[in-house]
């Protein structure tokens, strides 16, 4: 069982990780040059968010990298059990961040119309770092789903 997909230490769990910043990255980015995102709260958190993730992903790449550079296995009951409470912190956080910024970037496209009456705003800005928060959430998800699946047969 110690095959699963993303697992530590394994090519696969190297890119899952990788994924994982690179998405959270341009979400950070996406949202940190749109105009006035420090103004909503929502944004703000999907900001700390974020970088919280992009953190959490690129130490546990560089972990993998170290793994596979020198052949360790890090299939240890207690660390995996770190990554395991690690990655579901950060994916709560991060769905949590994705979903308040998705209400707020409606609110303000469809129901107030927002975008309309103040062009100067980056609606489009805050719509794309939304979509990148909600598919850095899915590559976290995946992995605390695999991390979660490989901890009972350590």
């Amino acid at each position: 069982m110690k095959d699963v997909v993303g697992s530590p230490g394994t090519w696969s769990g190297m890119a899952l990780r990788l994924s994982q910043c690179v998405s959270a990255g341009a979400s950070m980015g996406a949202m940190a040059t749109a105009y006035g995102f420090s103004n909503y709260t929502a944004f703000c958190y999907l900001i700390a968010s974020m970088g919280l993730q992009l953190l959490w992903s690129f130490g546990l790449a560089c972990l993998d990298v170290y793994s596979l550079k020198t052949k360790r296995d890090l299939h240890n009951p207690v660390l995996v059990s770190l990554f395991v409470v690690g990655d579901w912190v950060t994916a709560i956080l991060s769905f949590a961040a994705a979903s308040a910024s998705a209400g707020v970037t409606i609110l303000f496209e469809r129901d107030v119309h927002f975008c309309r009456m103040y062009p100067q705003l980056s609606c489009g800005r805050y719509a794309l770092s939304v979509v990148l928060a909600f598919i850095t959430w899915s590559f976290i998800a995946t992995s605390a789903v695999s991390m979660f699946w490989l901890l009972p047969s350590l």
